[in-house]
């Protein structure tokens, strides 16, 4: 009985589980004027882009790159009013204008002025096949680096950034963030965090749980433990999708998905 409430847990999926990491905002260093947040979304298996940066000359960032990287190759996007689309999918192969992709892979969710800033919502698939994007593939992408370019005077003419003072470097981490759900959660209910988690998992309302039992995909029981504080260990678990039957002080069960890392 207990295999086939697992199963069923399986193929229904788990609402509370949050599946979504951010960088947050990130300021690039030297200050430019250009910040840049990735959230990542297990779910949708997309990638928004918030991108901000000044309102009056085209700017752009490259992805998965660092100091340095107007001098080498790299995934691009770049905004300019003077282009169309204004936003670009693009491959920086030096110091020169960079090209466009033959693939245009993200897409504008809102363009929005405030003041001397532009803010830029893009979105985009976490994978795809174009050689030339950076790849988030969203269990192993844990930090990012990336550099934003901007021309020294005002101008939407897309072109050499004029001198490094005008490029930004940054490299940020990625932090789990509560799904929809969990943010609603009643005050009482079990939530387990991080997730995906690598060494420790942590439990909102941990002195209500008893036991837990775990379990991989399959059904398999791998181990029952009893909390001590509010976290347990799961550095010894391989990498993959369990589940945690939790019993409640009250005689409850709860069951809650974890992915390790």
């Amino acid at each position: 009985m207990k295999n086939i409430v697992l199963f069923s847990l399986l193929l229904t999926g788990f609402l509370g589980v949050s599946q979504q990491k951010t960088t947050g905002d990130v300021p690039l260093s030297p200050n430019n004027g250009i910040t840049a947040n990735f959230t990542l979304d297990n779910t949708t298996s997309k990638v928004t882009l918030i991108l901000k940066g000044p309102s009056d000359r085209w700017f752009g960032l490259g992805i998965g790159v660092s100091a340095g990287f107007s001098m080498s190759a790299g995934d691009a996007v770049v905004y300019s009013t003077a282009t169309t689309p204004n936003l670009t999918d693009r491959n920086f192969q030096g110091t020169f204008q960079p090209p466009q992709d033959a693939s245009q892979d993200w897409t504008t969710v809102s363009d929005v002025v405030s003041g001397s800033v532009r803010t830029l919502t893009l979105t985009r698939a976490l994978t795809n096949s174009d050689p030339n994007d950076y790849q988030m593939p969203y269990a192993t992408t844990n930090s990012i680096s990336f550099a934003g370019p901007r021309p020294a005077t005002a101008t939407n003419t897309v072109g050499p950034h004029g001198g490094t003072a005008n490029v930004g470097y940054a490299t940020a981490s990625f932090s789990t963030v509560l799904g929809v759900n969990d943010v609603h959660a009643p005050d009482n209910k079990i939530v387990l965090y991080p997730n995906p988690a690598k060494e420790t998992v942590n439990f909102k309302n941990a002195d209500k749980i008893k036991s837990i039992d775990i379990y991989e995909a399959t059904g398999r029981k791998v181990r029952s433990v009893k909390l001590n504080g509010e976290n347990v260990s799961v550095s010894d678990l391989k990498s993959g999708n369990y589940y945690f039957e939790i019993t409640l002080k009250d005689g409850t069960l709860s069951f809650e998905k974890l992915i390790k890392e």
